[in-house]
C-alpha cells in the first residue's frame, strides 16, 4: 500500500515562523505530527525584506517540525499576508447552452472563466480565484446544475498579488531539502478564517480578523461564501511600540508589559493604579500608570478596528454579519479587545474558538490559527478556489504566472 502523504503548513509572520506536519492517512484523516516555531528576521509587515534571514528562519522552522514529526515532508502550504495582497469582484454571466435552459457542469465551467479572465497590470499575479455565490435568472441558488434558467451568472473573489513577492516565499521553500515543493498558497486570512469561524457562522454571515505581530488579515464571509479579504499593515508590534515610545522604555519591556499588565479598554481602577515595570525593585525600576497603559493601547486597537470598518463600511452591520466579528490571532488575546471591536464595528465581537479535530491544548493558541487552516486545504485537496484552466501537475511559479 502506498504510504500516507506528509504535508508542511508553514507561516511567514512578522515576529515567529510556524510550522506544522500533518499525516494525511488514507486521503481523509489528518494527524498534526510536529511543530515547531523560529523567531523571524527579515520580515517586516507581513513582508520579506531579507531574503536570506528569512529562508534561514524557515528552514531551522521546518527542520526542527520533521525532526519532532519523524518524518519529511512531501509538500508545503503557504500563506501569504502584506500589503500587496489585493481583491476584487468579478461576476461571469452565459446564456445557458440547453435548448430547455437545463444548466450543465459546462455552463457552470464557462461562467467561471468569464469571471475569471480579466488581466492584471503587469508585475501582478493571480493568487486565488474564490468561487462564491451562483444566480439562475437572478435567483440565488447553491448549486445550479439541473436547474432551469436562461441565464447564470458566478460571482467569485479574485486575490491577486506582486510576482515578485509570491516568488521569493516560493524560493525559499524550494531552497529547503533540495527543492521542497509548494503545492498552495493561500491568503493568511482565508486560512486563518476557515479555523476560527464554525460552519453556521460563515452561513450566518461572519467578519474573521486576524491579529497578527506585523498585519492584521481578515475576511468576510456571507451566506458561507469569502465575499472580501483584506491586509492592513498593523499588528501587535505596533501596539508594543506604541507603549515603548510613549511610556519611554524599550520594545523588549514594552513587550513584556504589554503581555503582563496590557489591556484595550480603560477602567475606574485604572485611573488611581500602578504596575511596576519590571517588578523586581532593582535599579531601573519603576512604576508605570495603568491608565497610560490602556488608552496607549486602547486607541492603536480602536485604530484598527476603525480601518477594517472603512474598508467594509455598510457590509459590517448586525444585519449583514449576524454570525459577528471573531478575533483570532496572538493579539487577539488581549484584554478588552472584544470590547473594542464592538464599540467601532457596532457588532457583536468575540473571540474565535478551534474546531474539535484541534486536539492537542498547545495548538488551540489562537496564534495557530493560519497554520492550522493550511493544514486543514491540504487535506481537503486544494478545495480553496479555483485557478486558469491548466495542467493540474504543472509548477506553482508557471501556474501562478500564466
Amino acid at each position: 500500500m502506498p504510504r500516507n502523504k506528509i504535508i508542511g503548513a508553514v507561516e511567514i509572520g512578522s515576529s515567529k515562523i510556524t510550522a506544522l506536519i500533518g499525516e494525511i492517512e488514507g486521503g481523509r484523516e489528518l494527524n498534526i505530527i510536529g511543530s515547531a516555531e523560529a523567531t523571524s528576521m527579515g520580515v517586516k509587515k507581513g513582508e520579506i525584506v531579507d531574503l536570506s534571514s528569512v529562508g534561514r528562519c524557515t528552514h531551522a522552522a521546518l527542520l526542527a517540525a520533521e525532526r519532532k514529526a519523524g518524518a519529511q515532508v512531501d509538500e508545503v502550504f503557504l500563506s501569504a499576508s502584506g500589503a500587496h495582497l489585493e481583491g476584487f469582484t468579478s461576476t461571469g454571466t452565459v446564456n445557458v447552452r440547453d435548448a430547455d435552459n437545463w444548466v450543465s457542469e459546462e455552463d457552470v465551467r464557462s461562467a467561471g472563466q468569464s469571471a475569471r479572465q480579466k488581466a492584471l497590470p503587469a508585475g501582478r499575479c493571480y493568487l486565488v480565484h474564490i468561487r462564491g455565490a451562483a444566480y439562475a435568472d437572478g435567483r440565488e441558488v447553491e448549486n445550479p446544475v439541473g436547474m432551469q434558467a436562461a441565464k447564470l451568472e458566478m460571482k467569485y473573489w479574485n486575490v491577486h498579488a506582486d510576482e515578485g513577492r509570491i516568488t521569493d516565499m516560493i524560493h525559499i521553500i524550494s531552497g529547503y531539502d533540495d527543492g521542497l515543493s509548494v503545492e498552495e498558497i493561500i491568503p493568511a486570512s482565508v486560512a486563518a478564517g476557515r479555523i476560527a469561524a464554525s460552519d453556521d457562522e460563515r452561513r450566518a454571515g461572519a467578519l474573521v480578523v486576524d491579529i497578527g505581530a506585523g498585519t492584521t488579515d481578515f475576511v468576510l464571509y456571507r451566506k458561507g461564501h469569502i465575499v472580501h479579504t483584506g491586509v492592513i499593515p498593523v499588528g501587535g508590534g505596533h501596539l508594543t511600540n506604541d507603549l515603548s515610545i510613549g511610556l519611554r522604555i524599550n520594545f523588549k519591556q514594552a513587550e513584556r508589559l504589554k503581555l503582563r499588565d496590557g489591556k484595550a479598554v480603560l477602567e475606574k481602577g485604572d485611573k488611581e493604579g500602578h504596575v511596576m515595570l519590571e517588578g523586581d525593585l532593582q535599579i531601573g525600576d519603576r512604576p508605570i500608570p495603568r491608565l497610560a497603559i490602556a488608552r496607549i493601547l486602547n486607541a492603536r486597537v480602536a485604530e484598527i478596528f476603525s480601518i477594517i470598518k472603512n474598508r467594509l463600511g455598510s457590509a459590517v452591520s448586525p444585519q449583514a454579519v449576524p454570525g459577528g466579528v471573531i478575533l483570532t490571532g496572538g493579539t487577539s488575546e488581549l484584554p478588552g479587545i472584544s470590547e473594542v471591536g464592538r464599540d467601532v464595528l457596532g457588532v457583536d465581537t468575540r473571540a474565535g474558538t478551534h474546531p474539535a479535530w484541534v486536539t492537542r491544548e498547545d495548538l488551540r493558541d489562537p496564534g495557530y490559527s493560519t497554520t492550522l487552516g493550511l493544514l486543514f486545504f491540504g487535506l481537503q485537496g486544494q478545495s480553496l478556489g479555483e485557478r486558469k484552466t491548466e495542467a493540474p501537475k504543472a509548477g506553482l511559479l508557471r501556474r501562478l504566472f500564466k
